[in-house]
């Protein structure tokens, strides 16, 4: 009986890897135009935290959850940094540029953003729902290697 057991976890933890490791075939020109646009939302966002300062500001204090921020440091510095680094992630991104890395990068600034600004909130369902979304476009190029597969 143990013996089943054991065998059928084996077996069935084999099977979830082989799933794991399957491919499906896609056309390199759709996941450069994925990434293209994905890009571009984080690149936007960049100049509107560095050229809209004090509104980004306001939007952090008026926030439910802006305790999040004031964890992390001075929300200035804070919004500030992101921006830059949402502005030097979204240009590798657009250019193909260590894709991971920086699908890393912008989805470790857009989680806390997410987190501090729009969860808690009923008037900014719509942008949470946006943001879950973006997450799982950075999901895509995290887990998956852009690189060997531009070269197959």
């Amino acid at each position: 009986m143990v013996w089943k057991i054991m065998f059928f976890s084996l077996n069935y933890s084999q099977i979830l890897l082989n799933y794991m490791k399957a491919t499906i075939p896609v056309s390199y020109r759709s996941v450069q135009l994925f990434r293209i646009l994905l890009s571009g939302i984080f690149l936007v966002a960049s100049f509107n935290h560095i050229l809209n300062l004090e509104k980004t500001l306001n939007r952090i204090d008026q926030a439910r959850f802006k305790g999040i921020a004031y964890f992390f440091g001075n929300p200035e510095y804070l919004v500030i940094i992101s921006g830059i680094v949402m502005m030097i992630a979204g240009f590798c991104l657009l250019i193909g540029y260590k894709t991971r890395l920086a699908a890393i990068a912008l989805a470790s600034v857009i989680i806390p953003i997410t987190l501090t600004v729009q969860v808690g909130q009923i008037h900014t369902l719509g942008p949470l729902f946006k943001n879950i979304a973006i997450l799982g476009g950075l999901l895509f190029f995290i887990l998956n290697d852009i690189q060997t597969f531009k070269k197959q």
